[in-house]
């Protein structure tokens, strides 16, 4: 008996084991799932940083009139013609700006562009007229009724245009105009010599009358038969670096800067009392090539080759004993 309940007793309890062993769940391995969530930070455009654009460092070379015998410059030719084609629209080479025409006239403060009568005058940039009318009250010169019918129109950098001696008037006071636009027509009121056109470039205070500068500096130079003239502007210093007052010089044309041509202008520095600028001679409308310029001061005589390049400007100093 005892042998059977004991043998009843390991049976059950194997087969407990048994039991335990066959229903036991083996462990199972889930792998953690790293999900990656990408951040977006909002930068507001004043915080964003401007791509740098990689340029050159070098200063461009500034040529130095004094070091070499000339320099060439894109100039500072801003304003229109105030005159067009088919008209004359060139500079008259007897009555230069600041010349005397030898002694027998005031020193001039512009420009003259020979016309007839009604031939149109326009505006040689955008500004805003400033005066229209009879200059009666002597405003912009020492002499009431000078300019005759005139027209003086305000630009930017207070620079000034002023239209003399004109027949007829088209514009108002405060009246904007722009570049290329008919203002008046030429005419030969006030102090004037025949039709014509008075053309003067102001700058600053514009009723000073010795606020003029020479007015082939800012014109765009005209166009030639084989493209854009040029501009030679001449500076005549003495040892001081000053400007000297007087001396007849001549500029002689050659296309190769072998052999001189006929071509030769004949020029002065300009009136004592117009050596406000930077030169003392300017000689514009020049066929592009070289030009010999010659002259004596205190019986030496100073040459030299330059080259005038289309619609470019030439800068060439002498510095005399």
């Amino acid at each position: 008996m005892n042998r059977v309940f004991t043998f009843l007793l390991i049976f059950t309890f194997l087969a407990s084991c048994a039991s335990v062993q066959t229903t036991q769940t083996p462990p199972t391995f889930i792998p953690t799932l790293f999900v990656f969530e990408p951040t977006f930070t909002f930068v507001p455009p004043s915080a964003m940083v401007t791509p740098v654009v990689l340029t050159s460092t070098a200063t461009p070379e500034v040529c130095d009139p004094f070091a070499v015998d000339y320099c060439i410059s894109e100039g500072r030719f801003i304003f229109q013609r105030p005159i067009k084609l088919p008209a004359n629209a060139s500079i008259d080479r007897t009555y230069t700006y600041a010349s005397t025409a030898n002694g027998r006239r005031e020193p001039h403060h512009g420009v003259e562009f020979l016309n007839k009568f009604g031939t149109p005058v326009y505006a040689a940039g955008d500004g805003v007229v400033v005066f229209a009318g009879l200059d009666s009250n002597a405003v912009y010169s020492p002499w009431p009724n000078f300019y005759g019918n005139v027209i003086v129109i305000g630009h930017a950098d207070d620079l000034y245009t002023l239209y003399a001696h004109l027949s007829k008037i088209n514009v108002e006071v405060n009246q904007k105009v722009f570049a290329g636009v008919p203002i008046g027509e030429v005419g030969q009121s006030g102090a004037a010599i025949g039709p014509h056109l008075h053309f003067e470039v102001r700058h600053g205070n514009v009723e000073n009358y010795f606020s003029t500068m020479n007015p082939q500096l800012w014109l765009i130079p005209n166009n030639g038969s084989n493209g854009r003239l040029g501009v030679l502007q001449i500076s005549i210093l003495d040892q001081k670096h000053h400007l000297i007052r007087h001396a007849e010089f001549t500029a002689t044309y050659s296309a190769d800067k072998i052999q001189s041509t006929n071509t030769t202008f004949f020029g002065a520095t300009y009136s004592a009392d117009m050596l406000s600028g930077d030169e003392n001679a300017v000689l514009g409308d020049l066929v592009p090539g070289y030009y010999r310029i010659a002259f004596k001061y205190n019986g030496q005589l100073y040459e030299r080759w330059v080259e005038v390049e289309s619609g470019k400007l030439t800068q060439v100093v002498f510095v005399v004993k």
